[in-house]
């Protein structure tokens, strides 16, 4: 069943004009770290003016101006998420490639498969409102500056292509999958969070490796909910699912699931086999909706990518998602309805 979070309130204070950025940074597909779990777990929380600072934003505009946004955080809750929880320390290594190749029009087209888009620069985005694509912040900005794409940023949309005497594309279907383009949207304005920008020493940017985008016009498909990451052991099986446009496979959607291995407060660490082209891809789970009386799908997390982690001196590699805690669901929320009061209940 999906937990009830309170989720505190964050509201702009203050927004200032930056100088236009110089985009001169190259797009990187994926974020290598060497910061596993116990060194994310052994690391300082956070002071109160460290979150609000973190958690205060740039927003660029299509014309290329920059902007950044004080925040300020009201109604913190404790925690409550449980994710003292103890730590296995049995992994397992990764096995043959599960991914699945999803073809053919009537999967690519529907839910919950249509809400994954490409991005201009190479990643992956999930459609989360009826304007506004979830993707990584490192897709459009490297930590120190915007990526040589990000002004002119779009988003595509996978539609099949029409072919002349379509007649028994069903049959070929199976043999042959159908022909796929993108059909692209211009991006008018993305968020990017201040947590990823600093770009610390110390890895914690990979806490904040997410950003929004707003659409010139709407979609007009299906999204998915956002909602607050529970805790590794309340997933229904353990297991996280995400579809991405990974780039050894051009053209196709991937879809992947597999188990939660570890997890730190914002961070989650699993095996799901991946290639660079998913990062930003939207992690989602279905659980149980109590008040609505429905199985409900919701991203908790987005993708982030690989990390290779110094365990007691030898290398682990792991696949990294960026947890939605209930501050990071309060801002996300705010950025797509630009009103907190929608944005109470997790």
């Amino acid at each position: 069943t999906w937990p009830s979070y309170r989720v505190p309130v964050i509201l702009p204070q203050s927004t200032l004009n930056l100088d236009k950025p110089q985009f001169d940074a190259e797009a990187r597909l994926e974020v290598v770290s060497p910061c596993g779990p116990a060194c994310h777990k052994s690391s300082p929380l956070p002071t109160y003016e460290e979150v609000k600072h973190y958690l205060s934003y740039e927003t660029l505009y299509a014309n290329g101006s920059l902007t950044e946004t004080e925040v300020g955080i009201y109604i913190l809750s404790n925690g409550g998420d449980g994710s003292q929880g103890k730590s296995r320390t049995k992994r397992q290594i990764y096995g043959y490639d599960s991914r699945f190749s999803i073809f053919g029009k009537d999967f690519l087209l529907n839910y919950p498969f249509s809400t994954s888009v490409k991005l201009s620069t190479g990643c992956t985005g999930t459609l989360v409102a009826e304007k506004h694509v979830l993707t990584a912040a490192h897709c459009i900005h490297d930590g120190k500056s915007y990526v040589k794409g990000a002004q002119k940023l779009r988003v595509g949309f996978l539609k099949p292509k029409l072919k002349d005497g379509s007649k028994g594309a069903n049959i070929t279907n199976s043999v042959m999958p159908e022909k796929m383009k993108f059909q692209w949207i211009r991006v008018k304005r993305t968020h990017v969070p201040k947590g990823w920008i600093k770009g610390n020493a110390n890895d914690i940017g990979m806490d904040y490796d997410y950003a929004l985008l707003e659409l010139k016009k709407p979609h007009k498909r299906k999204f998915m909910k956002i909602g607050v990451s529970p805790p590794a052991r309340h997933l229904p099986g353990g297991r996280i699912h995400f579809s991405g446009y990974d780039n050894d496979r051009p053209g196709n959607l991937v879809y992947r699931f597999c188990d939660v291995k570890d997890e730190t407060y914002d961070l989650l660490y699993q095996q799901c086999d991946a290639q660079p082209g998913a990062s930003g891809s939207g992690v989602y789970v279905r659980m149980w909706k109590r008040q609505n009386h429905k199985w409900e799908r919701k991203i908790i997390g987005i993708f982030s990518g690989h990390q290779w982690v110094d365990m007691n001196g030898t290398p682990q590699d792991f696949n990294v998602a960026v947890r939605i805690t209930p501050l990071k669901y309060a801002q996300i929320c705010y950025w797509i309805k630009g009103n907190y009061l929608d944005c109470r209940e997790g």
